[in-house]
């Protein structure tokens, strides 16, 4: 299989004069992006930053990250992109662990990178913020000199990629992945999302996360356009699409949340774009429906993968099978297995809610997390990776995701998923988004409870007689309504259930004062 080096070759040698990176006022072809990587690989090179050796990078999605991710898949260097907003504590964490020889930041990260234990030790480059001290500016980066011809220095099995996945307790673990798991991906991301040649997409899914690389790889794969966004903001994501004639979007449900949105405020023309993608977290049912409604895709896709095994299932009719996660995807297998289960092997009835788990010998596949063998004890057993997720296969043989095992509420001995009743309520035309947690209860051990913010008025009981009124069985009625001015959710959009439960919200006015 080809290294990435050779493959963002192929598209410079096909398509040489193709717009491939955007970024503000800066527009470049192939060859020209090409060309500057190949100056900011010189450049790390010159710092150590050669084969195996790890690239720290704690940047928004601006041009720069993304040609440093290029130029670690030529150098054979290890990118370990980092959540721009991370604490002084969480970089020291990942310096410690990862052991980079080079770390980049940009003003809104040089903070905590300048504080971070153990930064002295490593070479710091300064990305559109003023250098201090011994830190190079990125400008400096490979200037000055002749730039020798970029040749790919990395070989299939090489490492390309450690990202850290974001643990709701505990230190984020590592997940290292070779250059051929990170092409097969992307093939398959191109596969499966019809992807053809000269595609163009909003680079806003961030760089640190497993959607933000996909989204960049692939476009190389069909010698397309990657326009970056730094920060999202929905105003600006619709003038983008308009401006650059996206045609593909892929996309956590909260951004495609905030977009509908503001396209209700201001009218703009989405035409160019006929495939839409998301991932990253279920899609209530109601927000599906205004998408297709708006959009009218040719192809919706729901996604539903991991950093460790990037596609478990593929559904590519969304908005017609609500809720459905559909298959495993061209490179995975992937099983639903008793929540009790003993091993790989005990498998879950049709309908039955259980773990969903992946085939550790597909394509996409990691190895092992990195440096962390009691992860690796519970995440992997016989061949298989334990995704943490809950769902269930109906009849057809479709898969369900239903959360997490972490969150599954247990209320009068009765198993119950938060997404079939978040889905549900998200159908009544009040509600803006739901949240839906297993709160404290005496007697039934949890009580469901839901968080709601509303685009109009409505109050608990009108809820109630919506549930009532719907196919949701009556144990898994809410029992308590909680409206509150916003839901709390990670940089990339995944409800934080964790802070609901720890009382970490605002209530909206007019709700009452009592907290749960």
């Amino acid at each position: 299989m080809l290294d990435l080096g050779r493959t963002f070759l192929q598209s410079v040698e096909r398509s040489p004069d193709a717009l491939a990176l955007v970024d503000g006022a800066r527009r470049l072809d192939y060859a020209g992006w090409h060309g500057w990587i190949a100056q900011v690989a010189h450049g790390l090179r010159g710092l150590g930053a050669g084969r195996g050796e790890r690239v720290l990078a704690v940047l928004q999605n601006r041009s720069e990250m993304a040609t440093v991710h290029w130029a670690c898949q030529f150098l054979g260097a290890v990118m370990v992109p980092l959540n721009w907003r991370a604490k002084p504590e969480e970089v020291g964490y990942v310096l410690g662990d990862a052991q980079p020889v080079v770390a980049l930041f940009e003003e809104v990260s040089a903070d905590a990178v300048r504080r971070a234990p153990g930064i002295g030790a490593v070479s710091r480059i300064a990305v559109g913020c003023a250098a201090q001290g011994d830190e190079l500016a990125f400008e400096e980066l490979g200037a000055g000199g002749d730039v020798p011809a970029l040749r790919p220095e990395a070989g299939a099995e090489d490492h390309s990629l450690l990202l850290y996945t974001s643990g709701t307790t505990g230190n984020p673990k590592g997940v290292p992945r070779r250059h051929r798991h990170e092409r097969a991906a992307a093939l398959g991301h191109v596969a499966q999302n019809l992807y053809r040649q000269g595609e163009r997409t909003l680079g806003v899914m961030p760089l640190y996360h497993t959607m933000g690389v996909r989204s960049l790889l692939s476009m190389a794969i069909v010698d397309g356009l990657f326009v970056c966004m730094p920060r999202f903001d929905a105003r600006q994501a619709l003038q983008v699409i308009e401006a650059e004639d996206i045609s593909c979007l892929y996309l956590v449900p909260t951004l495609y949340h905030d977009m509908l949105a503001a396209l209700e405020r201001e009218a703009t023309d989405l035409s160019t774009v006929c495939k839409l993608g998301f991932a990253g977290a279920p899609m209530p049912q109601a927000l599906l429906q205004r998408l297709q409604q708006v959009f009218q895709p040719d192809l919706f896709v729901n996604h539903y993968g991991s950093s460790e095994v990037y596609t478990v299932s593929i559904e590519q009719n969304a908005a017609a099978r609500p809720g459905s996660a559909g298959r495993a995807g061209v490179n995975t297998r992937l099983r639903v297995i008793r929540l009790d289960a003993a091993g790989p092997e005990d498998e879950a009835a049709p309908g039955e809610e259980g773990q969903i788990i992946a085939d550790l010998s597909g394509d996409e596949a990691f190895e092992g997390y990195w440096r962390r063998p009691d992860a690796d004890a519970k995440a992997l057993r016989d061949g298989w990776y334990l995704t943490g997720d809950t769902g269930y296969r109906d009849v057809r043989g479709d898969l369900y995701v239903t959360g997490r095992v972490d969150d599954m509420i247990i209320s009068g001995g009765e198993n119950i998923s938060p997404v079939e009743i978040e889905s549900v309520l998200s159908l009544h035309a009040a509600v803006d988004e739901v949240a839906v947690v297993g709160l404290p209860d005496e007697r039934w051990g949890q009580q469901v409870a839901a968080f709601v913010t509303c685009r109009a008025p409505v109050d608990a009981e009108e809820l109630d007689a919506h549930c009532r009124a719907s196919d949701l069985l009556n144990f898994k009625r809410p029992r308590r309504y909680v409206f509150v001015r916003a839901i709390p959710k990670s940089p990339v959009g995944k409800i934080l259930r964790r802070k609901l439960l720890a009382g970490e919200y605002e209530l909206a006015s007019g709700a009452p004062t009592d907290k749960p």
